[in-house]
């Protein structure tokens, strides 16, 4: 599939979510950051802010990524409220499967997180359950920080396991991405990208977007 652009409003102005979500109209979908202080070391926002994102922008594909613990217990409510993908962190839940088929059943595409040093391989029987894998580049919490080369082969072996299941899964990066470091995650199998800073510290961040996107696709490797 054609790759896509999820920007992060975690490196926006977060005093005006609004006016910096109108600000990338060319974005395929809105990344929204969800981190309670004890899974990662930050504290963004909750479901009351993403319920208001939702109904002030009806139309675009919210993209949620919870970094919170409990996850079983909380991310189905992200999907009762209508974001069309809901990513919980495999090491923040009990249950992925359960998990994943409460969110698929009230009509969100169910995503897996990983953070850097957990595998991949795992996941080959049960990668079906998913929509999207998201592979994280950074250690998550925060925006700004450098991209992982180190999970190149990560994106490649999971790219291998997708292949090997015939589904149509997405996966996803998260950390670091911009123009410098997208084409080597495109050629690893990634196809859609979280980008915050390199966007949103941008003087016209929707020409990013738009960059980001014109990259020439490139074959999946078996």
């Amino acid at each position: 599939m054609p790759h896509r652009i999820h920007p992060s409003i975690l490196n926006a102005n977060l005093a005006s979510l609004d006016d910096e979500i109108r600000r990338i109209p060319s974005a395929d979908g809105i990344h929204l950051d969800v981190m309670d202080n004890h899974f990662v070391p930050n504290l963004t926002i909750g479901l009351p802010v993403v319920e208001s994102i939702r109904a002030n922008h009806p139309d675009r594909f919210l993209d949620v990524h919870l970094m919170i613990t409990d996850a079983d217990r909380y991310a189905p409510g992200y999907a009762e409220i209508g974001c069309e993908s809901v990513t919980f962190h495999l090491e923040a839940s009990a249950a992925p499967i359960r998990t994943a088929r409460t969110i698929r059943g009230l009509g969100a595409k169910a995503s897996l997180g990983l953070r850097p040093q957990t595998p991949i391989e795992p996941l080959a029987d049960i990668i079906t359950e998913f929509d999207m894998v998201l592979i994280m580049t950074v250690d998550p919490g925060f925006g700004g920080q450098s991209f992982l080369t180190e999970m190149l082969p990560k994106i490649r072996r999971t790219r291998e396991i997708v292949e090997r299941s015939g589904a149509d899964i997405w996966i996803q990066v998260d950390g670091g991405v911009s123009e410098s470091t997208i084409d080597q995650c495109l050629d690893a199998g990634a196809t859609v990208f979280v980008a915050g800073s390199a966007v949103f510290r941008a003087e016209d961040p929707d020409a990013v977007v738009r960059g980001l996107r014109e990259r020439p696709e490139v074959p999946c490797r078996h």
